[in-house]
């Protein structure tokens, strides 16, 4: 009996998650003519809506945390489910925010005569559509759906099972707004199911969905990237490492350290490692692990580190691997920047590292040989961020190479094609 209702409920789930594919398809072809102030009405009027709902929004989410705290969910977890009006507001102006970003579909741009007299450019265009698995936060149901919506792509939000009743909520408020707007509710579905088979369809319907992203921990991404059909935009990890040389401002080297590290514990774009050049660790290694220690900030170091830093824990293997998302540091000393970009290239996971140096050669190699989506000089990893880097919001970071590599914008859940503007030319 158990195993002919799964088969029933599986068939189920396929035909539905069928059903919202097919729509979204529908819904992408009309937004792909939606003019910009089509769009960004929509965008107005769901930030309006939610501010308008946000005692219903509040009452939904009350469901969701009940339902956490029975299952036993954790404080940091139900804090991320929680709905509060701090938040519900946060998500309007996030919604203003995306509504007041430029277009970027339609852009031609290097447009540009051929000897043949044809002109040959490149256009934006949407990527079609968008599906998006994410767990606990309600708030990016409204996020997504807004990046989504303002460079034309239909999108399917599959959010966690935790959030369902929030989800619903903040998803009825796009709806109208979208219906205001005149564009189709369609292009905007949450996904009603809390089977973990809907994501198992969502991720191989490459006949309805264009792009896959995954947003939240480990063990999801890892799932996503494994069965997944449909290309994938994510990010597994963030190893992130900011390198000391011995050219450096102390002053600057200790600041950036520092700041990479502890202004937020639990982001991707944290430090993880710090790497010290051997010339300069016995002058900037004790204040900075006084600096850390007064912080609350585990130390796990090499060798060379712990005859510094006698107090410490030793660094193991693993440790060069681990992203802690938690107030723990791994420090190696190095002998110079050589052995520093090897350290990166065998333990980094592709995401934001960083040099501090005053030699511009130096930071010039770094730039070039560190294969990461974000390299800086001279700055916290904290930066590698959409905002920060003036894309006005991000759906997430990419360490892929192909498409979109890095914060992922509205420029990001675009594509381009070549366009050619010709007079009667023929080819001869």
């Amino acid at each position: 009996m158990k195993t002919a209702s799964k088969q029933t409920t599986d068939v189920d789930i396929k035909q539905y998650m069928n059903d919202v594919g097919r729509r979204a398809r529908a819904a992408a072809r009309t937004l792909s003519r939606a003019e910009t102030a089509a769009k960004d009405a929509a965008l107005l009027a769901m930030a309006a809506i939610i501010e308008k709902q946000s005692d219903a929004l509040i009452a939904a989410n009350k469901k969701d945390l009940a339902a956490g705290s029975e299952r036993g969910l954790d404080a940091a977890l139900l804090d991320r489910l929680e709905l509060n009006a701090s938040r519900i507001e946060g998500m309007a102006e996030g919604l203003r925010q995306i509504a007041a970003l430029p277009d970027p579909v339609g852009e031609i741009t290097d447009l540009r005569y051929r000897p043949s007299g044809i002109q040959v450019g490149r256009m934006r265009v949407p990527l079609g559509v968008i599906g998006i698995i994410y767990e606990s936060r309600p708030n990016v149901t409204a996020d997504a759906a807004g990046l989504c919506l303002k460079s034309s792509n239909a999108s399917i939000l599959r959010g966690g099972s935790e959030a369902i009743h929030s989800n619903r909520a903040i998803a009825a408020c796009i709806h109208e707004g979208l219906t205001q707007a005149g564009l189709p509710a369609d292009a905007v579905q949450v996904v009603e199911v809390t089977d973990r088979e809907a994501v198992g369809e969502l991720i191989r319907m490459k006949e309805y969905v264009d792009i896959i992203v995954p947003r939240g921990g480990k063990g999801l991404i890892e799932r996503v990237s494994r069965e997944a059909t449909v290309p994938v935009i994510k990010h597994l990890h963030g190893v992130c490492h900011v390198y000391i040389d011995d050219k450096a401002d102390l002053d600057k080297a200790v600041s950036v350290a520092f700041n990479a590290k502890t202004q937020r514990y639990g982001t991707c774009n944290t430090m993880e490692t710090l790497l010290v050049s051997r010339g300069v660790a016995p002058q900037v290694l004790p204040k900075l692990g006084k600096m850390y220690q007064e912080k609350g900030v585990e130390l796990r170091g090499c060798p060379e580190t712990r005859a510094i830093l006698s107090s410490i824990k030793a660094a193991t293997e693993e440790d060069w691997h681990t992203e802690y998302l938690a107030p723990i540091l791994a420090i190696r000393v190095v002998a110079n920047l050589d052995e520093a970009i090897d350290h990166i290239a065998k333990y980094g996971s592709d995401h934001t590292d960083t040099i501090v140096t005053e030699d511009i050669t130096r930071a010039r190699r770094f730039l070039r040989e560190v294969d990461s989506s974000s390299v800086m000089v001279n700055a916290s990893t904290r930066f590698a961020d959409g905002f920060e880097y003036g894309l006005g919001a991000e759906i997430g970071i990419s360490t892929d190479k192909l498409h979109a590599r890095g914060p992922v914008g509205l420029e990001g859940l675009t594509s381009q094609k070549f366009v050619v503007i010709g007079d009667g030319h023929i080819r001869k």
